[in-house]
C-alpha cells in the first residue's frame, strides 16, 4: 500500500493554514499545519514531507525566502498560496524554484487537484531516477535492462549486469564482496564466492575498457569489496 503523502502548510492566518490542512486531510493525506517560516523551517530539519505550500506575505521571514531555503536542501514540489496575484509576483515565485501558484480567495477543489497533480509528478520522477541509476560516465537503466559507458552500450551477461547495478546503486561507497554476491546470485556467501566475485569484475572491467581504458572505473576497496567511481577521471587500482 502506497504509504499518505505528507504535507506541509505554512501560512500566518491560523484559519486559513487550518482550513487546507483540513481540506487535503479529508483527501488521505498527512498534513501539518504552521504559522510561520521559522518554524517550518524547523519541522523541515527534522521531518521529511513530500510537498510544501507556503503563503508569500508572512511577517518575518516570507515566503519567497523560506522557498529560497528550502530549495538550497531540497526538491520537494512547492506551491505558493497567496492574496498576490500580480504577474511580476508569480515570476518571481517560478524563478525561486516554486512549482505552482494558487491566489486567495481559493477554490478548495481546485487546490486539492494541483497539489494531487504536483504529488503524482514528483512521484513520476521520483521513479523515473529510480530505475535509471547513473555514475560518472555509466548509466544502468534497470527497467530496461541495458548499461551503457560513455553512452555505448555494455554487452553484459546477467551476473555481470546484477553486479554492476549493485555498485552503481552505491557509486563512490564501496560494496562488500559479500554484498555483491548476495545480491547477484541470491545465494549464501561462501569460501568459494570471493573468487566468484572477482572473476565476474574482471570481465566487467574488460568491457569496461573496451570502451574507454583511460579510466579504472571499478576499483577495489582493499579488505572491503569494490566500488564503483562516481565521476570521470584516470586512477584505481585492480583486483
Amino acid at each position: 500500500m502506497e504509504r499518505a503523502a505528507r504535507i506541509l502548510v505554512v501560512d500566518d492566518e491560523r484559519a486559513i493554514a487550518d482550513l487546507v490542512a483540513s481540506l487535503l486531510g479529508a483527501e488521505g493525506m498527512e498534513v501539518r499545519a504552521c504559522y510561520g517560516a521559522a518554524q517550518a523551517l524547523q519541522l523541515l530539519e527534522r521531518e521529511r514531507y513530500d510537498l510544501g505550500i507556503f503563503d508569500i506575505m508572512m511577517p518575518g521571514m516570507d515566503g519567497f525566502e523560506l522557498c529560497t531555503r528550502v530549495r538550497a536542501v531540497s526538491d520537494i514540489p512547492i506551491v505558493f498560496l497567496s492574496a498576490k496575484d500580480e504577474e511580476a509576483d508569480q515570476v518571481v515565485g517560478f524563478t525561486l524554484g516554486a512549482d505552482d501558484y494558487v491566489t486567495k480567495p481559493f477554490k478548495p477543489r481546485e487546490l486539492v487537484a494541483r497539489v494531487k497533480a504536483r504529488l503524482r509528478r514528483a512521484r513520476a520522477g521520483a521513479q523515473a531516477t529510480a530505475d535509471v541509476l547513473r555514475a560518472g560516465a555509466v548509466e544502468v537503466d534497470l527497467r530496461a535492462h541495458k548499461a551503457t559507458l560513455l553512452g555505448e552500450p555494455l554487452q553484459l551477461t546477467p551476473k555481470e549486469f546484477a553486479i554492476l547495478s549493485i555498485l552503481a546503486k552505491s557509486a563512490g561507497s564501496p560494496v562488500s564482496t559479500r554484498d555483491l554476491f548476495e545480491g547477484a546470485w541470491g545465494e549464501r556467501y561462501d569460501d568459494a564466492a570471493a573468487n566468484t566475485v572477482m572473476v565476474h569484475i574482471r570481465h566487467l572491467r574488460q568491457k569496461l575498457a573496451a570502451i574507454d581504458s583511460s579510466t579504472q572505473f571499478i576499483e577495489t576497496a582493499w579488505g572491503v569489496g569494490y566500488k564503483l567511481r562516481d565521476a570521470l577521471g584516470a586512477g584505481g587500482h585492480g583486483a
